[in-house]
């Protein structure tokens, strides 16, 4: 029954990954959300009658909203097999219990936003704040049946703590993080608060240590201390290590 799991789930990864290069680019290709982009001017630095475009210019109101430049996407491919990998690696450390139903759905969605974000450098609203309803839903569902190592009071609270933080850190610094990240962050807390508050100390902490290191490496590389990089790939990641890690613990 172990091996079957895996391969259904890592069949469902690839399925569902095969559809997000696609979902990607119609996501990348939409107006520039400035808020949700890091980076992004302050409303009185565009003036009243502009807005700010992703690459800081002004562009006037009856100007149409110009679409992102998209850069070359993961090849159809690694995507899929990316989600695959993900996917299976998630049913081998949760095994057979109910909350590995909400990791497998939420996972493709994952996978589409760490694409656009490195792309475009922003996180869509109609990807983040779902995303963050659906997992508080799926967990809250997995709560009530038998075989559930999580806690869904804890996920809640998570999503509020780790979003609340995220918050906080761009309000004191709103050039390097964007509004799109704090909404990520309400997900990406759900998840780690399911299994506790060690987990979700762990994968927060690592999200923002691994989006550091790759900074300043990019500083430094290019010598420019105003480099603009996607940190929501990385609060990902870290979110994932910690549930793994969660997930094997709660076994």
């Amino acid at each position: 029954m172990y091996v079957t799991l895996l391969v259904l789930a890592a069949l469902w990864g690839a399925v569902t990954g095969a559809l997000v290069p696609r979902a990607a680019h119609r996501l990348s290709t939409e107006p520039v959300d400035a808020e949700d982009a890091p980076g992004a001017p302050d409303a009185g630095e565009a003036g009243e009658a502009g807005e700010a475009g992703e690459a800081g210019e002004v562009r006037g109101e009856d100007e149409p909203a110009e679409a992102a430049p998209v850069p070359p996407y993961p090849s159809t491919v690694l995507v899929p097999l990316s989600t695959s990998l993900v996917c299976a690696a998630l049913a081998a450390a949760t095994g057979p219990r109910p909350e590995l139903v909400a990791w497998l759905l939420l996972t493709p969605f994952a996978v589409l936003l760490v694409i656009v974000d490195r792309a475009v450098r922003r996180l869509p609203d109609r990807v983040t704040l779902p995303l963050a309803a659906a997992a508080a839903v799926l967990l809250g569902g997995a709560s009530l049946l038998p075989g559930a190592r999580g806690s869904w009071e804890d996920a809640l609270l998570g999503g509020l703590v780790l979003g609340g933080c995220y918050a906080v850190f761009f309000v004191f610094n709103p050039r390097g993080l964007g509004f799109g990240d704090v909404k990520l962050a309400l997900s990406l807390g759900v998840a780690l608060g399911w299994y506790g508050w060690a987990v979700l100390l762990v994968g927060g902490i690592m999200g923002s240590a691994l989006g550091g290191v790759y900074g300043v490496g990019l500083m430094v590389r290019r010598r420019d201390r105003k480099v603009l990089m996607p940190l929501g790939p990385f609060m990902i990641v870290g979110a994932l290590v910690g549930v793994l890690l969660g997930a094997l613990a709660a076994r």
